[in-house]
């Protein structure tokens, strides 16, 4: 190899300077380790080629017990030849260009930045923290003394640190080990915790762990389904036999299986309670059209799949008998199914397109021995899921404040309720009597279960921007919240015979934990923390909570992250966020905006709540409906200048704001109302209220929330006047569209109009489409490119700095 090498690295593009040269002289070593020549049965290899030593440096050692040296007191093995490793890290929160030079090493050496070797060629790397590593072969006669030179390109552009803590990244959020799901077994003893571990380049694994609750220990571990039956402890699981498809048990204290049973029929199912019958979802293929030229029957027809249709049919495990439960061409889905297993709720949807709301629901209580049905709810287009009570005298309901004429409904006439906002009703079976548990609660229900323990509900709410845990006792409407320790719960499960709740969340600074949770004495026990490995060398910037008053004298819940090296004297740029559909924007660590991967590159973030959020309570949601972004945005606008103003370390020159989908709609219509904002970014935006209310498949019916009752001619103030596109003359922010090109919940189009009219404009403005994407960019490698992309836009307009976004579109002369 050349005795030196120049090497290209990612550099902190804060602004333009001169070029800056940084002497490195601290390492971490590691070594030596000796080396000893083969046993050489020929004196050539089959290509005719001699041994030689100088392949070992190909692979980067484990640098296990490495410590500090100077480049003048590099350790000398007189044993032979030694395999030695020498390590710094470089911090940068910009991208940039430069070199390394590497001088006084004799023999043989590889130079690897985040373990990836450098052959010599321009190499671009992202803004973090990245670790070089100088591998190098010494022999007893020489007298290595390195010399490592950083240069970069601009003054100030890179750091050598010297701390064990690195910078956050993207990659920090896609790779590594996640829980999927929690379920408790009948008795609580056990659990299963199902993982997605996703690894650099993508690829992910699915595995499930049973694990002892008691003392943690890990009984068994699988890399295929497994479920608890709904009353034994013991585990289920498929298998194929030699007579089809098998349903095998396991039991958890033994680990043996058996055969449960044979040769089931194909389709999904679920157990009923009693542990007598499987009962199946039925799907019916619809009718076909010509592929070529088609007919499409109703908005909803263009949807693949949806003349499918679902029926349930019961198979009874001791007769092996299927008997269908229902017939008809209306999707008819189950809901729960009673303690004994003899009623079954049933779910049957039908559309309506000539009156709000457009798809309706009826619910029916079905005897499974007699296929006797009982209406519950008749045709209520705003009702949610239903579930059994434990005794199976009363039905649990969600839905919204609309659902059973009203009750719910806190709101005074004329205002009508945001239907994203849900409550808890219940229903008496006997007497049809509805109760709503949650109207005076401010919070949001996302998902509710039924205690068969305690006989009371718990469920999850949005409440401001969290997901909290809440007990309910349904015959005193009393509700408590549940002191588990993370901001947003993702997930819990309770045991059938045993008073424990398992759940696990995370908070806006940390990933996932698990807990249990006994309801019965408020014991609570972190049961594991994935959150210590995936944040393990981490610096991440603090994350402090900030509310305004609006000009109407509400409250406006914030909250902001500062970078991790925050300096109150120094002068910041700062990224503005907002929620995309009715959910507040939540302290979600792993976000689609990770907001500490922005503040890792230098960023202030400041999320804001404003008006027409779920989990504020009704009325504050009800801001989202028929007002087409106005009083959102001015929220937004007013937040954002008194943060500014408050904080003298943000530079109110360099403000940016993102958002997707109604969030990528309320970024360009900002930018008709302001000029605060230095740089935007609009995802799956949309731009004309009338065009996407007819292209985008649920356009229709997202417009029910949005615009109830309201309709292109009828409200011309909401659907044109208030869209970006009739207002694009009025934006000069330089605008950054972003679209998947198979998008059908926000059409391609709205983007593509907007960016064309900024172009016949003359503005700044720039349009990167994702190929086969859909509403969210979920492919790793598209997604990778995707937020990189975020991000140099925002380098280019708030850091002065388009190296990074020239570097990935290359100025085109066209």
């Amino acid at each position: 190899m050349k005795k030196v090498i120049l090497l290209s690295l990612l550099l902190c593009a804060s602004g333009v300077g001169r070029a800056d040269t940084i002497k490195v002289d601290k390492f971490k070593y590691a070594g030596p380790f000796p080396l000893t020549d083969p046993f050489m049965v020929d004196t050539v290899d089959v290509n005719s080629k001699p041994y030689s030593v100088s392949g070992l440096v190909d692979r980067p050692v484990k640098k296990r017990n490495a410590k500090d040296v100077t480049s003048a007191s590099l350790p000398h093995y007189d044993g032979g030849k030694a395999l030695n490793n020498l390590s710094f890290k470089l911090n940068n929160t910009g991208y940039g260009t430069g070199t390394i030079k590497v001088e006084g090493i004799s023999g043989d050496y590889a130079v690897f930045i985040d373990g990836k070797k450098n052959f010599g060629g321009t190499l671009a790397l992202n803004p973090a923290t990245h670790d070089v590593d100088i591998q190098y072969i010494s022999s007893p006669e020489s007298a290595d003394s390195i010399s490592v030179t950083v240069i970069s390109d601009k003054d100030g552009m890179i750091m050598v640190s010297e701390a064990d803590s690195r910078f956050y990244t993207i990659e920090d959020v896609l790779h590594g080990k996640r829980i999927s799901s929690v379920s408790l077994s009948p008795d609580g003893k056990y659990m299963i915790l199902s993982y997605t571990t996703t690894r650099a380049g993508g690829q992910s694994d699915y595995t499930y762990r049973l694990v002892n609750v008691a003392d943690g220990s890990t009984r068994a571990e699988f890399d295929h389904y497994v479920g608890w039956l709904p009353k034994t402890t013991k585990l289920y699981y498929e298998k194929r036999g030699v007579d089809g498809r098998q349903l095998m048990l396991l039991d958890p204290v033994t680990n043996a299986s058996e055969v449960w049973v044979d040769n089931i029929p194909e389709g999904g199912f679920v157990i009923s309670p009693d542990e007598s019958y499987l009962l199946y979802t039925m799907v019916e293929e619809g009718p076909a059209e010509d592929p070529a030229v088609y007919q499409v029957i109703n908005p909803e027809d263009r949807q693949r799949g949806w003349r499918n249709r679902v029926n349930v049919a019961k198979y009874d495990i001791s007769t092996g008998v299927m008997q269908p439960l229902t017939f008809g061409y209306h999707n008819a889905y189950p809901s729960d199914i009673s303690a004994d297993g003899r009623y079954v709720l049933l779910q049957v949807m039908e559309n309506r397109f000539t009156k709000r709301p457009t798809s309706l629901t009826s619910i029916y209580r079905l005897d499974v021995n007699t296929l006797k049905s009982d209406v519950l709810v008749d045709k209520d287009g705003f009702v949610g899921n239903a579930t059994f009570s434990p005794d199976g005298k009363q039905v649990m309901i969600t839905g919204t404040p609309e659902a059973f004429d009203g009750i719910g409904n806190t709101l005074p006439a004329g205002v009508i309720p945001n239907m994203t906002e849900n409550e808890i009703f219940l229903m008496d079976i006997d007497t049809k009597i509805v109760r709503c548990l949650t109207k005076e609660f401010d919070p949001s229900v996302s998902r509710a279960a039924w205690s068969n323990v305690d006989g009371n509900i718990y469920f999850a709410a949005e409440d401001k921007d969290s997901v909290n845990l809440f007990c309910l006792n349904p015959s005193t409407m009393r509700i408590s919240q549940l002191p588990v320790p993370e901001e947003v719960i993702n997930s819990f499960s309770l045991a059938e015979t045993s008073p424990l709740l398992a759940a696990y969340g995370v908070s806006s600074s940390n990933s996932q934990r698990l807990y249990t949770f006994d309801t019965k004495n408020g014991k609570i026990t972190l049961k594991e923390d994935l959150s210590a490995d995936i944040l393990d060398g981490v610096k991440l910037g603090e994350c402090r909570t900030w509310t305004f008053k609006n000009d109407r004298g509400d409250t406006i819940y914030g909250r902001y992250i500062l970078p991790p090296d925050f300096d109150p004297a120094k002068k910041y740029p700062i990224i503005v966020n907002y929620y995309g559909g009715c959910s507040p924007t939540s302290r979600n660590f792993e976000s689609r905006y990770p907001h500490h991967a922005y503040a890792a590159q230098g960023y202030v973030v400041l999320v804001l709540q404003p008006s027409g959020a779920t989990g504020f309570g009704q009325e504050f949601a009800s801001r989202h409906v028929n007002t087409a972004g106005e009083g959102p945005a001015q929220d937004i606008i007013q937040g954002t200048k008194q943060f500014v103003a408050e904080h003298p370390w943000v530079d109110a020159e360099k403000i940016g704001c993102i958002g997707a989908s109604y969030g990528g709609f309320m970024t360009q219509y900002l930018q008709t109302l302001t000029d605060i904002f230095a740089a935007a970014i609009s995802h799956a935006g949309i731009s004309d209220h009338t065009s996407y209310w007819g292209e985008g498949y649920w356009g229709y019916s997202y417009s029910e929330v949005s615009m109830a009752d309201s309709y292109p001619w009828t409200r011309k103030d909401l659907y044109v006047d208030r869209s970006p596109l009739y207002n694009a003359d009025k934006i000069h922010t330089p605008i950054l569209f972003l679209h998947g090109d198979a998008d059908m919940n926000v059409p391609f189009g709205e983007s593509i109009q907007m960016f064309t009219a900024l172009q016949l404009l003359g503005r700044e403005t720039a349009f990167v489409a994702v190929k086969d994407q859909e509403h969210h960019i979920t492919n790793y490698d598209k997604r990778l490119k995707w937020q990189n992309t975020i991000f140099a836009w925002f380098a280019k307009y708030l850091k002065d700095d388009p190296t990074w976004w020239n570097a990935l579109y290359p100025p085109k002369s066209l």
